[in-house]
């Protein structure tokens, strides 16, 4: 089985390379972290005009019409630079959701925009400390309104719509909870900006004080659509940190050959090259998962569950492991903020808790390969 890119594919991670190195150097990231922008609005315009934000949307709704294995080629790209964007919450996940349980009237209002980059959209899901799941969601949904809050939620400061997860029915059966439609502009939202290790991407706690609130999907099945779009996410979000930990291992690489100790590159030491050698074990221990992942996403294989939480798991490790080696490479150097060490190491912390936490994903792999085995 061939798991490498076509031709097509590759040029177009060429593509979004050379586009994302001009774009988006250290420089402008630092600008997110130290300025009050919340995200480069620049680059997103220059996204959504390269197309890139509108990879998987229909053409009849704006997009370009292309498939999962291409929108991998760009999150790997944007992992690269740790691109302050939001560009995970708005295609990872608004736009997943739509496009899994939108109606043809939400599909028609929303994905143009978020091809365009006229609209960003998010994911409204946690409300409390610890792990996240259905029966976790207290957030009250009734006669078309909402009243409760979310924590946590990825550029919900800045996003115009959300995808919001709230209880229909009393009590904590997974069943009882739906999907609805917000637009963030609408009477009775407040957000607050809530601080996190990543400052270059944003998040915020949303209270919803009788919101009008548009369902999405079916009611009772917002469970199951949260399973499935999480599950493409993890793969998407999978190829973002491999793009993150592969940088990571450049950088820590080409300090190694140019810092000099005691005559000669630090390279030259075996702790050092047992330490890159770690770190590119991991990175492509990672890159391995992502590609049976990035399969089982463009095909909808039934491999996708064990494919996913397998690609997430790998993933959070080695990008975590990557960006944490690479400070200890640079050595002293790479604890101080003039280097931009830093910035890999932040956005590995966030990305690895982004969709659940690693432990989580660790349960979810084990729990779906004993089903399967059982089948």
């Amino acid at each position: 089985m061939n798991f490498e890119f076509s031709d097509e594919q590759k040029q177009l991670r060429d593509e979004a390379r050379r586009f994302l190195e001009a774009k988006c150097p250290p420089a402008a990231v630092r600008a997110i972290l130290e300025g009050p922008e919340p995200y480069d609005a620049a680059l997103w315009k220059g996204l959504a005009e390269m197309g890139f934000l509108g990879v998987v949307i229909p053409e009849q709704y704006g997009g370009l019409g292309l498939g999962y294995l291409e929108l991998c080629v760009v999150a790997e790209e944007l992992g690269r630079v740790i691109a302050p964007v939001p560009f995970s919450s708005s295609v990872f996940l608004a736009t997943e959701f739509l496009l899994a349980a939108g109606s043809e009237s939400q599909k028609g209002a929303w994905l143009p925009k978020l091809a365009s980059g006229e609209a960003i959209g998010t994911f409204a899901y946690a409300e409390g400390q610890g792990q996240v799941s259905p029966k976790t969601i207290q957030l009250q949904a009734a006669n078309g309104r909402l009243t409760g809050a979310k924590i946590a939620v990825p550029d919900g400061d800045i996003a115009d719509f959300a995808v919001v997860a709230a209880r229909t029915a009393p009590g904590s059966d997974a069943r009882g909870v739906s999907l609805f439609l917000v637009d963030l502009t609408a009477e009775g939202v407040t957000r607050m900006p809530q601080e996190t290790i990543d400052p270059t991407r944003s998040h915020a706690r949303i209270e919803f004080r009788n919101t009008p609130a548009e369902p999405l999907g079916g009611a009772g099945e917002g469970a199951p659509i949260i399973s499935r779009v999480f599950d493409h996410a993890a793969v998407l979000t999978a190829f973002e940190q491999v793009g993150g930990a592969d940088r990571a291992l450049e950088m820590a690489r080409d300090y190694a050959l140019e810092r000099m100790a005691f005559g000669r590159p630090i390279g030259s030491f075996q702790a050092i090259k047992h330490m890159l050698a770690d770190m590119y074990v991991s990175a492509t221990l990672a890159r391995s998962n992502g590609y049976y992942g990035a399969w089982a996403l463009s095909t909808d294989a039934a491999e996708l569950p064990e494919a996913a939480a397998s690609a997430r798991v790998a993933a959070t490790q080695a990008f975590q492991h990557c960006a944490k080696n690479n400070i200890q490479v640079h050595g002293g150097m790479g604890f101080t903020w003039a280097f931009d060490c830093h910035l890999y190491y932040r956005r590995a912390n966030l990305l690895a808790l982004g969709l659940g936490s690693q432990s989580q994903w660790e349960d979810a792999l084990i729990e779906r390969m004993r089903r399967r085995n059982a089948a």
